[in-house]
């Protein structure tokens, strides 16, 4: 009888564990059924707009948005492309980050009337699908140092067809660093062929020989994969196609999933600005004329503020850009040359040498033969013709003063004008050159009265007043 209770109190314990383990199952299936009854994320392709010429900032505004995309868990990515080439080493860069990329990049040339010419080609050829619109076209891949100015063993675009069989002749008659860069373009473009099962043969003439394709003569040679009118259609009809990316291979479900532009934002526009030629070329002269200016008058604060940021903002730009060190150098000894002439006056010997260097660098300083990357010639005259009139001004200003009287000491403040300052004990005090001056008159003074200083005598100034006739000279 004693144990009664015990038992009771087992088995209500018991009961209670159990109630308990029953409501954290119910709640791991309420949970289990939320999960399940939850919509997954909607499937989304990141687009990315490539307009205009490839530069440091297209690389940036590319790659970064492809970084996005792929921490968005984007199902691919399409490069919308419209460009007439660039800069080499942005075109390596972007075809890296496209190669890498753990996501399936597809290459689209649209809308109809745009391009993919020069190194538009070659980012076109490294993604996993190449599609085209109609109306569009590709190709003029020839490195454009060599083929922008028709040099001798490199034929231009305009010999078409007939190109393809005189050029290994042609190419061999050039200069070893003709073919060296040409060879190297080449390897670069088969390769990119070979990794993604498109038309080598044809790249290579691309690039020897300039030629160019329409969409649908693309498509019908194997150098690209599409066509489609939109990137709506692009999407359904590569929907289901497998690709491979990095050591595996995925199947791409993009029919009807939604769609993330990426026009360039505010950095790869304020980039783009600053990568400008002609804008990097102002930015690194006003930066050197701020700088000069603050040196010569210190303590003024905004020149010398003003040009070291433009200064840093110019380099930054030109370290990006394919910059001439000699043109440079010259731009830099013309400025020199010039600020010299301003500081210890040589008649104009150095400043006409200074003006010439400035505009021979000026020209010199872009070392590529692309267009949108040359400096603008009027930009260079006028700046030049800025520097030199700052020059002869500056010119005047030294000799008008050496056609000036030295004065030093106190003799140079005979002449002036000024009031007296107070009254003290029948003695005048007047101000001078921010100090108090004894002062001794003929006639009695007033205070606040403007007089003129007429001598030095030791440590008094001999003044009258404004109100005096001056004495006649006998």
């Amino acid at each position: 009888m004693a144990s009664a209770p015990s038992v009771s109190l087992h088995y209500t314990g018991s009961m209670k564990r159990y109630s308990l383990y029953r409501c954290l199952a119910l709640l791991r299936l309420l949970l289990l059924a939320w999960v399940l009854a939850a919509p997954a994320a909607a499937a989304q392709v990141w687009v990315i707009h490539i307009d205009g010429p490839i530069g440091p900032a297209t690389a940036d505004h590319m790659i970064r948005s492809l970084e996005r995309a792929v921490a968005a868990n984007a199902e691919a990515v399409v490069l919308r492309i419209d460009t007439p080439g660039g800069l080499d080493s942005a075109m390596r860069d972007m075809i890296k980050a496209t190669l890498a990329a753990p996501v399936p990049v597809l290459g689209y040339v649209g809308p109809s009337g745009a391009r993919a010419a020069s190194a538009g080609t070659y980012l076109l050829y490294a993604t996993h699908i190449a599609a085209m619109a109609p109306g569009t076209n590709l190709g003029s891949a020839t490195p454009v140092q060599l083929g922008g100015g028709g040099l001798p063993g490199l034929p231009g675009a305009d010999e078409g067809e007939e190109g393809a069989a005189s050029s290994p002749a042609t190419t061999a008659g050039s200069t070893a660093m003709e073919r060296k860069v040409v060879n190297d373009a080449v390897a670069y473009i088969r390769s990119l062929a070979q990794l993604r099962g498109r038309n080598g043969d044809w790249a290579e003439r691309a690039v020897r020989d300039g030629v160019s394709l329409p969409a649908e003569d693309a498509l019908a040679a194997g150098v690209i994969d599409q066509l489609a009118d939109s990137i709506p259609l692009l999407l359904q009809g590569v929907h289901g196609i497998a690709v491979d990316v990095g050591d595996a291979t995925r199947v791409l479900e993009t029919a009807g999933v939604a769609i993330v532009d990426q026009a360039p934002d505010w950095r790869s526009e304020f980039l783009a600005v600053i990568t400008n030629p002609n804008i990097a070329y102002i930015l690194l002269l006003v930066g050197i004329y701020g700088l000069v200016i603050e040196f010569y008058n210190p303590g003024i604060g905004l020149p010398g503020i003003v040009g070291a940021v433009s200064l840093l903002i110019a380099l930054y730009a030109l370290q990006m850009l394919p910059v001439s060190y000699a043109g440079m150098g010259l731009l830099l000894l013309g400025v020199a040359l010039m600020a010299a002439e301003a500081f210890a006056p040589s008649f104009g010997v150095l400043g006409l040498g200074g003006a010439a260097a400035f505009v021979t660098g000026s020209i010199m300083l872009m070392d590529t033969n692309l267009p949108a990357y040359q400096l603008a010639l009027p930009i260079v005259l006028a700046v030049t013709v800025f520097s030199v009139g700052l020059l002869v001004f500056a010119l005047g200003m030294v000799l008008r003063a050496r056609k000036r009287a030295v004065v030093s000491g106190v003799q140079r403040l005979v002449g002036m004008t000024t009031h007296v300052a107070r009254l003290h004990d029948g003695e005048a005090w007047v101000w001078l050159d921010g100090e108090l001056w004894h002062a001794r008159s003929e006639a009695p003074l007033q205070p606040d009265e403007p007089v003129v200083v007429l001598a030095i005598d030791g440590l008094t100034a001999v003044v009258r007043s404004q109100s005096e006739q001056p004495p006649e000279k006998g």
